[in-house]
């Protein structure tokens, strides 16, 4: 439960933060081909660093990876705050996904008897697809000027802050999902594993 708990949070702030940045860099006037650039520059470390991550997720214990992942995913995110470009924040928030994915998997390894290894990645793929989606929607909820008009009324003074802060308010909820996760990294035991 541990990790499908960090596997969903840390899901779901990747995802938010994706809208997150196309709003961004829609906002700041940027190129059309710079929106569709996002996702190749989040997959971009996918590819470069396929051959190390699986050694890299086995010379440490796994739930370390993952939070040592999760600190790069939120520094992603940091940079995005500070108005780095989302293209280079968002690469480095995937070469933290990059380097967490063969860690949450095979930490499944290291827990659970043969028997159950299916199951447990159907839990993972399935809150992984759920995640994809609830983030989407939060992204967008985040970025939209129209959410404001949905804040209780004693909340008014809120209104003027939150139309000028959309962005900054949005980055700030994702930062707290990464931070969630990486808590939850803590808490995944330490199988001992002895891998060459």
């Amino acid at each position: 439960y541990t990790i499908m708990a960090a596997q969903f949070f840390s899901s779901l702030a990747d995802n938010a933060l994706f809208v997150a940045a196309v709003e961004m860099i829609k906002a700041s006037g940027g190129a059309e081909w710079q929106r569709a650039a996002l996702v190749p520059m989040f997959a971009l470390f996918y590819v470069v660093l396929a051959p190390f991550v699986g050694a890299f997720a086995d010379a440490f214990p796994k739930g370390r990876v993952m939070f040592i992942t999760n600190l790069v995913k939120i520094s992603g995110c940091l940079m995005m705050f500070l108005q780095v470009h989302p293209l280079i924040a968002y690469a480095v928030v995937g070469f933290g996904a990059a380097a967490y994915s063969p860690a949450k998997y095979g930490i499944l390894t290291e827990l659970l008897p043969t028997e159950k290894l299916v199951a447990a990645n159907a839990w993972i793929e399935g809150l992984t697809v759920m995640s994809i989606i609830v983030g989407t929607v939060l992204g967008g909820a985040l970025v939209s000027d129209k959410l404001i008009n949905y804040l209780p009324g004693f909340m008014n003074p809120l209104h003027q802050v939150a139309s000028v802060f959309t962005t900054e308010i949005a980055l700030s909820i994702v930062m707290l999902a990464y931070i969630i996760a990486a808590l939850f990294n803590l808490y995944i035991p330490n199988t001992n594993p002895h891998y060459q």
